[in-house]
């Protein structure tokens, strides 16, 4: 009960007097909501057939009980709400829409299927013209290739060895096809016909190569979405798994055991029904981790995967910022137990585990944050170079920054420096004795003056504490 709700309510019903008896009573449709209102208000509520029929009669009729309402509002009221509804549970991060995963493996899937049907025809197809390709070249592609390539075969020379073998990769296997057209046993076709398995070939080839893009699609939009969940048990399993659940939030919300069963409903409601083993794993039957598992352990390894892969989809869903670092650590932790069936192998925990997730996470943060710190080894050499009396003019302070003292130090330090520059220079100019001598000599007669300078402040300095002393003195004869 909201705060709003419990004011109107205290407003706009008779207060319940103790010991007395209610003539009123609050009807309501959820009864748990009744019970906490009569707790909280001493309001009497009841919940029944009769009151649920009584708030369809309101809802019937609720723009006849309001004066001011008008025909449409009511209309544009649930609409809104509806809209704004759909709007709370429609994800705004574009670049986490896992529909999006879900079409994709699902245009994978049978794109899987009608290449592998379309292969077929092509094969028997274009058998009747030459037969002994279909030995010499067994992938679908190839093969698809090589006869759009070859079209008729009485054409096919040995001067076309070199394009054969960039088609083929091997020159062993383009003597080879050439070879067999020589002596090959097909029928020969007409040009039209020849031209239809042309074309059947050219578009074959084009949805193989559109199944590699959208492979490649894939990739790339799991690794937005679900990083972890990819990287601990591949791209199209993860995707799988999403399309099959619904949505990420979805597979999230399952527990483990549900998700290991995914994919096996049929084999689970069989069972149930005829009350016989239940199935061991569904579409994570997959990964390549049951794969490796023995016959013996291929259910235990189901089980603690379904764990670890439900871990990942939550952390994918409902943490902020999208990292593969908890899901190779997940990955390590399968190893591990892989090695734990078949060698013995003590695992770690999980705990010191996802310790270490964490610490790495915290380093490559704090590794993100000192990155832009770099620069700041400019500001660090001008204020080396102010501190030697070198200041620029892009850094001179302010007269608010600075003090008057620092202001007079750094000026007796621009002039220590002018006056050693001065004297270099001269030095340079006057490379000989006599200037040398001549130089000294000058700088004997600024000592001189800088002498009696001293001296002259220092009498100076004698005369006014004898006047002071005098003048205490006297003062001490006055008060005698």
């Amino acid at each position: 009960m909201t705060d709003e709700l419990r004011n109107f309510l205290e407003l706009n019903l008779p207060k319940v007097k103790e010991g007395k008896k209610p003539k009123f009573s609050l009807g309501l449709a959820e009864p748990k909501i009744g019970s906490h209102i009569s707790e909280a208000t001493k309001i009497p509520c009841q919940s029944n057939e009769f009151v649920l029929e009584l708030l369809r009669g309101v809802r019937l009729h609720f723009d006849r009980f309001l004066k001011d309402l008008k025909p449409g509002d009511l209309e544009k009221a649930q609409l809104g709400l509806g809209h704004s509804y759909s709007r709370a549970k429609v994800k705004f991060n574009v670049n986490r829409v896992d529909n999006m995963v879900i079409q994709a493996i699902f245009l994978l899937d049978t794109l899987d299927k009608d290449i592998n049907s379309f292969s077929m025809r092509v094969r028997e197809w274009y058998s009747w013209h030459f037969p002994e390709l279909v030995k010499i070249v067994n992938d679908n592609y190839l093969y698809a290739k090589t006869a759009k390539f070859i079209e008729d075969k009485a054409k096919l020379s040995e001067e076309k060895i070199p394009e054969l073998t960039d088609i083929l990769g091997d020159e062993d296997k383009a003597k080879e096809v050439v070879e067999a057209a020589k002596a090959s046993m097909g029928q020969d076709l007409s040009p039209i016909d020849l031209i239809n398995v042309h074309q059947f070939a050219r578009r074959v080839m084009d949805l193989a190569e559109y199944r590699k893009k959208l492979y490649d699609y894939l990739v790339a939009k799991m690794n937005d979405i679900a990083p972890n969940l990819a990287s601990l048990i591949g791209e199209v399993v993860g995707a799988r798994l999403i399309s099959h659940a619904g949505s990420l939030t979805n597979l999230a919300k399952c527990p483990s055991s549900t998700l290991q069963i995914l994919g096996a409903e049929k084999a689970l409601f069989r069972a149930l029904k005829t009350r016989g083993n239940t199935p061991k794993y569904g579409l994570i039957f997959h990964s390549s981790f049951i794969g490796r598992a023995s016959a013996k352990n291929k259910g235990r390894m189901a089980r603690y995967l379904a764990n670890k892969c439900s871990i990942a989809s939550r952390i994918d869903c409902f943490s902020e910022s999208s990292s593969t670092t908890f899901g190779e650590k997940l990955r390590e932790q399968v190893e591990e137990r892989l090695d734990f069936y078949d060698k013995g192998v003590a695992p770690r925990k999980n705990i010191d585990v996802m310790k270490a997730a964490i610490e790495i996470l915290e380093n490559q943060d704090m590794e993100t944050e000192e990155a832009p710190k770099k620069t700041s080894k400019k500001k660090k050499s001008k204020s080396d170079a102010t501190e030697n009396g070198e200041l620029m003019d892009e850094d001179k302070p302010t007269g608010d920054a600075t003090s008057e003292d620092e202001k007079s130090v750094k000026k007796s330090k621009k002039k220590e420096k002018r006056r050693l520059e001065q004297e270099q220079t001269v030095e340079e100019a006057n490379g000989s004795n006599g200037v040398d001598a001549e130089h000294d000599g000058t700088a004997a007669k600024k000592k001189k003056k800088k002498k009696s300078k001293n001296e002259d402040g220092e009498g100076l300095r004698t005369a006014s504490s004898a006047i002071k002393k005098k003048k205490k003195s006297s003062k001490g004869e006055v008060d005698n």
